[in-house]
């Protein structure tokens, strides 16, 4: 019989489909290209896979506008190669976790067709937020609100109605007050779990149920930063969300196992664990580590809050460096630090480049970016990640030690942030470019032609086939991390032990091993027993700077 909580502590490798192999040369990454690599994801040992959307889509947002939630993008392959993909990954006895993305279509979803061809007051037009403008033509929009991708947070139609779109412009919000629209989902949900995805990561969970309740605030009526953090904001993070998420939990656990679910939720921390109960979505993404400085005060106190928050709300904690949506952690980590809120998501309390990557990725240099000091660092929090109760998400490259990649050209750039915010926001083409499997070739063997964002001489060197065969590459410490948390975790307990020195965190997992990490400049002194990983080298039987390291 199948763990029904296997996902509690699982450790789960984000695969942005199109950046990470490409089976037929077209330069973008597809399903027969992730089914070719499954051994490597098998011999890295990793428990899930988290596959970002592979929906049909215009790519206005990187694949976050959906045409049509129940099929494959004929770019990335069909129904079919879905479906031998997912087979082979459970042979392989790895779990797949489906990008889900509810709070807007794309404007090319036959709904939304459809509600440009019907006139107002329709029942098409429900499906979404259509409001007529203000002003004596009604010529300007609803309100001030602005779209966290930059511009007016509304779009005008050749009628003279105008739809609300809180992202891309092609990217239109449902109106989830509508039953339709509850109901279809309820649909989609059921349509991937009986094609036996184990779970979903719910994109932008705190957006879903809006109040449009005449007359709509203004920015300045909602205050700084959009408002308090009570429920109360027009369209971020109300409690109403939560009945949504009861209904998916209901639909959940039509399965055996019940299906898994992940809220992608920039919500203040004391809202977080509504997401994440077991009558709602179970787990709910924890960005504070992501956004935490090198700085051990910060890590043990994000660390200690985090734990009493998953315990009290009956879910288990998720811990996350990188992804797709910010600067790659080895590069942060290689910059001088700007504060816990420098690297959340674009829009939503401040963005990328507010920290020093806004030197490095718009071309300047100062502060120059440390590789060495990074790449030590990255490994060192990642091992300690990997020690925590909880589930760990990696993104696609970290285990090679990739960096952001700074020096791609505007003409290149893909990200809507970028064109929406251009001299402001750099987008976040830097952490989506295609992965390097081999030293040499046109494209690193991400395919045999070339890729969809240009990919830098330096990536010959971080390439698979040169990791491979390194016992002290970057890779090969990942492989030994993984394995060695698979064999230690156990019960979900935790308890820090106090050193001496305030830059070393310290804490035991049970069976009595130890994780210790040295944020100081000073070698520091370790426990009793046997080295099982370090993630640098130690000096003299001391724990160096910037370094992890297992004890048993």
């Amino acid at each position: 019989m199948q763990d029904p909580d296997w996902w509690r502590q699982a450790t789960v490798y984000q695969v942005y489909p199109r950046s990470f192999a490409d089976s037929n040369g077209d330069g973008i990454g597809d399903l027969k290209g992730i089914t070719s690599r499954i051994p490597y994801l098998t011999s890295l040992g990793v428990d899930a896979v988290w596959l970002s959307p592979f929906y049909p889509s215009a790519l206005a947002d990187g694949g976050y506008d959906v045409d049509d939630y129940r099929d494959v993008d004929p770019k990335l392959g069909t129904l079919e190669d879905f479906d031998e993909m997912i087979a082979a990954l459970h042979r392989a006895g790895i779990k797949l976790i489906a990008d889900i993305v509810p709070n807007h279509t794309s404007n090319r979803h036959a709904w939304f067709q459809e509600a440009l061809a019907s006139p107002k007051g329709s029942a098409a037009r429900d499906r979404y937020i259509f409001r007529d403008g203000k002003g004596p033509d009604g010529d300007e929009p609803p309100s001030d609100w602005d779209s966290v991708f930059g511009g007016p947070a509304w779009e005008r139609v050749e009628d003279g109605q105008w739809y609300m779109h809180i992202f891309a412009r092609e990217q239109p919000d449902l109106n989830w007050d509508n039953r339709e629209v509850r109901d279809d989902f309820l649909a989609t949900l059921r349509f991937w779990s009986d094609r036996g995805v184990d779970g979903f990561r719910v994109d932008v969970a705190h957006a879903l149920t809006k109040d449009m309740s005449e007359p709509l605030p203004s920015k300045a009526d909602l205050g700084p930063e959009g408002g308090n953090h009570n429920g109360k904001h027009p369209f971020w993070d109300r409690d109403e969300v939560h009945e949504v998420f009861a209904e998916w939990r209901r639909v959940f656990n039509e399965y055996t196992p019940p299906r898994t679910a992940v809220a992608e939720a920039w919500v203040h921390a004391d809202r977080r664990a509504r997401y994440a109960s077991p009558e709602g979505l179970g787990q709910a993404f924890n960005f504070d580590l992501l956004k935490a400085d090198w700085d051990p005060h910060q890590f043990r106190d994000t660390i200690t809050k985090n734990l009493v928050e998953a315990k009290t709300s009956g879910a288990s904690s998720t811990w996350v460096f990188s992804n797709h949506d910010v600067v790659r952690h080895a590069t942060r980590y290689g910059l001088p630090p700007a504060g816990p809120d420098s690297v959340s998501k674009p829009g939503q309390g401040g963005t990328d480049s507010q920290d020093g990557s806004a030197w490095l990725l718009s071309g300047g240099t100062e502060p120059e970016l440390d590789r060495e000091l990074g790449e030590r660092r990255a490994r060192a929090v990642t091992q300690l990640m990997l020690a925590l109760p909880g589930s760990a998400y990696l993104y696609q490259g970290e285990e090679l030690g990739l960096h952001e990649v700074a020096d791609i050209a505007d003409e290149d750039r893909q990200d809507p942030t970028f064109f929406r915010n251009t001299g402001v926001d750099v987008g976040r083409d830097g952490c989506r470019v295609p992965l390097p499997w081999t030293r040499d070739g046109e494209s690193f063997g991400f395919g045999f032609a070339g890729a969809h964002l240009p990919q830098p001489e330096w990536f010959g060197e971080y390439a698979v086939e040169v990791q491979e065969g390194d016992p002290d590459s970057t890779l090969s410490f990942y492989r030994r991390a993984l394995q060695l948390r698979r064999e230690l975790q156990g019960e979900e307990d935790f308890e820090w032990i106090e050193e001496p020195s305030p830059e070393v965190l310290h804490f035991t997992r049970p069976g009595g091993w130890h994780c210790v990490t040295n944020f100081g400049a000073e070698p520091a002194d370790l426990p009793a027993g046997s080295v099982l990983l370090s993630s640098s080298p130690l000096v003299d039987g001391k724990l160096p700077a910037d370094t992890t390291a297992w004890i048993a």
